[in-house]
């Protein structure tokens, strides 16, 4: 059972949504997007600080749409969010020790995208390191390490999380070494994720029920965007608001979000509130090399979904 009920309504803006995508981008082919929309009508249970229990959030029903939502997509940075979660339950388990350092590579991770920090991140997470080729039966138990944040959200039971793959750094040049041999030949063993499995672990950041309430406030606060064009970083590479789904927002919504762009795709996934609207979450992806240099796509859509949830 995937997580929020499929709504005729939802069903009617979210297909006119993608016509008018289309119509307005006309190089995208239909297999090029993927999307996973959902809405939150009054009472709404998401930013509440974890005001409900987990049983009565996961039991508390939420309409959505999707599009191509449970294909398997390259996820760029957006891959970050789920070792977000996974360092955050380390945590609260005990498996991992907070420490400076930690806290630094967290917050660069996902305020910056960082991949030096992402890389800080999957190493305290699999207690694994890179470097050069290891011999076999040392490389067996390197792998089998390096699953660890797949088993952990294998065990959660999540019908959205059975085809995930979370297991790489994310890279700048691209990995050598065993970071290398670990992607496989034919880089079959790339990360790979779906919008709906995105928007299922957004879904339980903003509800409060990720890891613990306070744990989600925090992860809230690290996603948390500001839309003053003052406030967004000089570095194109750092700014994930122009040209993402924060672009297409008036100034007076709230945007908490976690982009991803290579040379080959571009995306978003945001939880978005705008005033006297329902709140929502989205997630977009985009693929092919001239769609991920588009500044005009995400934005595009984000305008016409924030339209729609009002």
């Amino acid at each position: 059972m995937i997580f929020f009920r499929k709504d005729e309504q939802l069903e009617n803006l979210g297909n006119g949504i993608l016509d008018a995508t289309w119509a307005a981008f006309p190089n995208l082919a239909r297999n090029q997007i993927a999307l996973t929309w959902i809405v939150y009508d009054p009472p709404v249970p998401v930013n509440t600080g974890g005001a409900l229990t987990p049983d009565a959030f996961w039991n508390h029903p939420v309409r959505g749409f999707t599009y191509r939502g449970v294909e398997r997509i390259y996820p760029a940075s957006v891959v970050k969010l789920f070792y977000l979660v996974a360092v955050n339950e380390w945590l609260e388990k005990g498996m991992s020790q907070t420490s400076k350092e930690l806290e630094r590579a967290l917050r660069d991770m996902i305020v910056d995208s960082s991949n030096d920090a992402t890389s800080l991140i999957v190493d305290i997470l699999s207690g694994t390191t890179s470097g050069p080729e290891l011999p076999a039966g040392p490389f067996e138990t390197w792998k089998y390490q390096r699953n660890i944040v797949n088993r952990y959200y294998q065990s959660l039971g999540w019908e959205e999380m059975q085809t995930i793959n979370v297991c790489q750094k994310t890279w700048g040049d691209g990995p050598y070494g065993r970071e290398r041999a670990f992607y496989g030949e034919m880089l079959d063993n790339r990360n790979m994720v779906t919008t709906n499995a995105i928007a299922r672990l957004l879904h339980s950041i903003v509800g409060g029920v990720a890891v613990s309430s306070g744990r989600s406030q925090a992860m809230m606060a690290l996603l948390k965007r500001s839309l003053n064009p003052d406030d967004l970083p000089t570095d194109v590479e750092e700014d994930q608001v122009t040209g993402f789904l924060g672009g297409g927002l008036p100034q007076n919504a709230q945007i908490w979000s976690k982009a991803g762009w290579t040379s080959q795709v571009r995306h978003d996934a945001a939880y978005i509130e705008l005033p006297e609207q329902r709140p929502y979450i989205v997630v977009v992806f985009t693929e092919g090399k001239a769609h991920a240099k588009s500044r005009a796509i995400l934005p595009f859509i984000s305008k016409l979904f924030a339209e729609a949830s009002s």
